[in-house]
């Protein structure tokens, strides 16, 4: 009797070490790249409900004489119907972080069908990347 409860104990104590009881100490995060398109892409966009009618059929990039970005975005409305939606565009730093020069939110109406074009310009030199983000308009 004594023997099966030392044998249950040992083996409990051998199984708790094996199965990695931790306690406390550093975690690794979860799940990093699962919500991180916008450091990835040049284009997104930030509501579902517009995923089948918007998209880009063309982005041209170039620098101004003063170093600044210049980025000319086609919208297209990919749909029977009118669609409203906002686009902005956030420049950021050759490593991907924002240069804090972010652009205002503006509206941009496209008909059944259309397809229209958005120019983008950074404030300052510091930009290389770029996302543009589309939201709906409710």
């Amino acid at each position: 009797m004594k023997h099966t409860v030392l044998i249950i104990a040992v083996f409990s104590a051998v199984l708790m070490l094996q199965t990695g009881c931790h306690i406390g100490g550093a975690y690794e995060p979860v799940n990093t790249t699962k919500y991180d398109l916008e450091n990835r892409s040049k284009f997104v966009l930030l509501d579902e409900d517009i995923q089948d009618a918007v998209t880009c059929s063309g982005l041209q990039e170039r620098f101004t004489e003063d170093g600044r970005l210049e980025i000319n975005a086609n919208i297209r409305n990919r749909i029977e119907g009118r669609v409203t939606v906002q686009v902005n565009c956030v420049f950021k730093d050759e490593q991907g972080f924002p240069t804090g020069d972010e652009t205002p939110f503006q509206t941009l109406i496209l008909t059944k069908n259309a397809q229209e074009g958005v120019r983008f310009i950074s404030m300052n030199n510091k930009a290389r990347r770029y996302t543009i983000r589309v939201r709906s308009v409710h």
